[in-house]
């Protein structure tokens, strides 16, 4: 019995050393790796990686000279502004200042832009120039745009349209529509460009009738409604019985319509301002072009320091909304005229071209390059006077 209680012993003193050592082995395997803790029951599911952050949409803004409801420039503006929407949706932000006077008031609404955190800004008339040029000197990292200026910078272009090329074809229509052969237009102020066009209205007038002559009466500003009513006032008491205009609103037009006169739209379609009076409207489309430049600033590819200047060849430019009571060969030759100038075989500016006193402008079959379109201070023959500050 004794030997067997000491066998039953041993058995029980291995047993419990065995079930010692597993223990000992067990911690020392845990040394050497941790179990992993089990989640807590109302642990969140695990998210899949992060798709990576949508870029920032541009914010663009538009400085205006006149009020967007003027139907004429700034309305036009406008439009091309909501042609930018519509094209990129939510990949740009659109803002506008309308009214901005030319001068110093325009730096101060242009270098607030900027603060507000636009990246690029479309200054709408010649006279924001100079204060759009000293911004664009201390805001390197914003892109500007300047609509019918000529000075370019790193980060500064300009653009503009051939309104010429309208005025041309208006003229076509008032030769043939006048009745007393005396044209009248209403000028806004006296620069190169609104030459150009009292210039080609006239061409294009005499290209019908070349015994029309042309009355102008300037304004001075671009939106001054009274005045320019005032204007087209005189120019009918003088004798025209068909007006033009380089002004913005829809008053020079609304005035033909009061007195029984014919008048044109410009910048936009007018005819419901004056739909008696409404012969056409030569309209400017800035869409395509504001198109193209929020295009190129949103790929990486916009550049300052160059110059556009588009025409009815690019769509930017067209004779609208022609009356009923204008004959079909004069419609006919509009249509020929349009044709010409987008596949090049027309020019309006073709010699023999000569000014108000006399002199030669072009010779025969020269045809003017842009350089001498934008420098024009002088009339051509047929219409009276001098320009202001000019010969």
């Amino acid at each position: 019995m004794k030997a067997k209680n000491m066998t039953d012993l041993q058995k029980r003193s291995l047993l419990k050393f065995a079930a010692l050592s597993a223990v000992a082995a067990a911690a020392l395997a845990g040394c050497g790796k941790k179990e992993a803790a089990p989640e807590p029951a109302h642990a969140p599911a695990k998210v899949a990686a992060s798709a990576p952050a949508k870029a920032e949409p541009l914010k663009i803004a538009f400085a205006y000279v006149g009020p967007v409801g003027d139907g004429g420039w700034t309305y036009a503006h406008d439009n091309g502004r909501k042609a930018v929407e519509k094209a990129f949706g939510d990949k740009v932000i659109t803002s506008f200042v309308e009214k901005v006077p030319e001068s110093a008031d325009a730096e101060r609404v242009i270098r607030d832009m900027a603060t507000q955190g636009n990246k690029m800004i479309f200054g709408t008339t010649f006279g924001y120039m100079e204060p759009m040029l000293k911004v664009a000197a201390d805001l390197k990292d914003v892109k500007f745009e300047h609509a019918t200026g000529y000075k370019t910078a790193a980060n500064l272009r300009t653009y503009d349209s051939r309104t010429y090329e309208g005025a041309y074809m208006a003229g076509v229509v008032a030769g043939k529509m006048s009745k007393s052969g005396t044209l009248g237009v209403v000028g806004s102020v006296p620069i190169p460009e609104v030459v150009r066009n009292i210039n080609s209205f006239t061409l294009g007038a005499q290209s019908v009738n070349p015994k029309i002559k042309t009355k102008v009466v300037w304004v001075n500003e671009w939106f001054n409604p009274p005045k320019e009513t005032e204007a087209a006032t005189a120019l009918i008491n003088g004798g025209a019985d068909v007006l033009f205009q380089n002004t913005d609103s829809s008053a020079v037009l609304q005035t033909a319509e009061k007195m029984g006169k014919r008048a044109f739209g410009w910048d936009s379609d007018m005819t419901a301002y004056g739909p008696k009076a409404h012969l056409a409207s030569a309209v400017i489309n800035w869409g395509p072009y504001y198109v193209k430049a929020v295009g190129e600033a949103l790929e990486g590819k916009w550049t300052g320091g160059t110059s556009a200047w588009w025409g009815v060849k690019e769509g930017a430019i067209d004779l609208v909304s022609i009356a009923a009571d204008v004959p079909e060969d004069t419609k006919n030759r509009i249509n020929e005229v349009k044709a010409g100038l987008r596949d090049g075989t027309f020019s309006i500016w073709k010699g023999p071209i000569m000014d108000n006193t006399g002199k030669e402008l072009l010779a025969k079959d020269k045809i003017a390059d842009d350089k001498f379109l934008g420098s024009l201070k002088t009339y051509v023959k047929g219409v009276e006077g001098k320009v202001p500050g000019g010969n």
